[in-house]
């Protein structure tokens, strides 16, 4: 192998790390930013505020099944493996060799990908300041995670 596809090897191995990156599902985070207050730090003057205590993710989604993203990815992604190969002059087994490398990256970015785009409906559970337990039915997180303290109102929760 020489040193313009190890090179481009990796440069697409690159790629596909920073896009599966991209594609964390809820609920991760990297620890970073600012901490969300507790119950017990709770503001009293709001009235709507609460602790969320419990995520549950709802069956449903996407009619596609669960692993469609992991398998178009792999295609994709060896089918591309296989083509930037042969057109920087990639031997046969240099061909072969980046081609399953893009299928795993493809296929780890496809699962990554249709994850995040099937994510669902959630319920939310929110023990209120006042002491209330509510739930709300919504369709993404937009970065709520259990312990954080949101506010709740048109019909869902939002961090605070």
């Amino acid at each position: 192998m020489n040193t313009q596809n190890l090179r481009l090897l990796g440069i697409a191995a690159a790629a596909t790390l920073a896009l599966a990156g991209c594609a964390t599902g809820p609920g991760y985070s990297s620890g970073y930013g600012n901490p969300q207050p507790s119950y017990g730090n709770a503001p009293a003057n709001c009235y709507d505020c609460g602790t969320v205590t419990r995520i549950e993710q709802l069956a449903g989604g996407s009619s596609a099944p669960s692993k469609t993203g992991a398998v178009l990815g792999g295609i994709v992604g060896a089918v591309a493996g296989h083509e930037i190969s042969s057109h920087t002059g990639g031997s046969k087994g240099n061909q072969n060799v980046a081609a399953v490398a893009g299928a795993v990256g493809g296929a780890i970015a496809g699962n990554a990908i249709q994850n995040r785009v099937d994510g669902g409906r959630f319920n939310v559970y929110v023990r209120m300041d006042d002491g209330r337990t509510t739930v709300v039915t919504q369709n993404d997180l937009g970065g709520i995670r259990e312990g954080s303290y949101v506010r709740v109102y048109n019909g869902r929760a939002w961090t605070r």
